[in-house]
């Protein structure tokens, strides 16, 4: 009889137990799914949120191309490329690679490139001070010091506000990439790869390297070249 008993509490203890851990798994289940369910939706408004904006940046480039000198200011330039960098970056991270992602990088690089070829046609025209770096990078895997060339870059831009840097991945397989990549013959056997003024400069370099491989950066801090009146019909 006592046997019986025992074995009776022995049950019951294992059925509580059981009781209690499908508890606890139904309650991590719910709780993972939903916060899986609640980081997709906030990833898909994300996504629309970048398509929109870069629909955005193509027509707000349509309508700069038509303004004067007294009416354009960097502030008004792409402001909303670096916004967009970052959201597609965490969407990345977030995520990881899809169909969908890679479409956004290309839209994402076409739109860098007009802002590039505007941007040097209103320097010229306007007598700004700019610099331009072309950035090409490949993923981290591939090439470990391209993370840290684009935290210098980081750094740079903060340092001076004049310089314009356009960040490309080498292995995106689109046309007008695979163009520039042409053009000034980098190789991805030498990434990180940095140009300006048609020159080249392969591998990693800090931002005393910039500073002396780029000298114009320190003339951008010293008198900033005002802004002339020029009608866009005198291009």
């Amino acid at each position: 009889m006592q046997n019986t008993n025992t074995n009776k509490n022995s049950i019951s203890k294992y059925l509580v137990v059981f009781l209690i851990t499908l508890g606890l798994f139904a309650t991590v289940f719910y709780v993972s799914s939903t916060l899986t369910n609640k980081k997709l939706t906030e990833l898909n408004t994300i996504q629309n949120n970048i398509s929109t904006d870069l629909l955005s940046a193509e027509t707000q480039y349509s309508l700069l191309g038509e303004l004067d000198c007294s009416q354009v200011s960097n502030s008004v330039l792409s402001d909303q490329l670096n916004e967009l960098s970052k959201k597609i970056s965490y969407l990345e991270s977030s995520s990881g690679k899809s169909d969908e992602l890679t479409q956004l990088e290309k839209q994402y690089s076409l739109l860098e490139i007009k802002d590039y070829l505007l941007m040097k046609a209103i320097t010229k025209r306007c007598g700004q001070k700019s610099v331009f770096i072309l950035y090409f990078y490949t993923t981290s895997e591939n090439c470990s010091e391209c993370v840290k060339q684009g935290y210098v870059l980081t750094d740079l831009r903060e340092k001076y506000p004049a310089l314009r840097v356009y960040s490309f991945d080498y292995g995106l397989n689109l046309s007008a990439v695979e163009t520039l990549i042409k053009v000034y013959n980098v190789q991805d056997t030498k990434l990180p790869a940095l140009v300006s003024d048609g020159n080249i400069y392969t591998g990693f370099h800090s931002v005393e390297d910039i500073e002396k491989l780029i000298p114009k950066l320190k003339d951008t801090l010293k008198n900033p070249a005002p802004v002339k009146s020029t009608s866009t019909t005198n291009q």
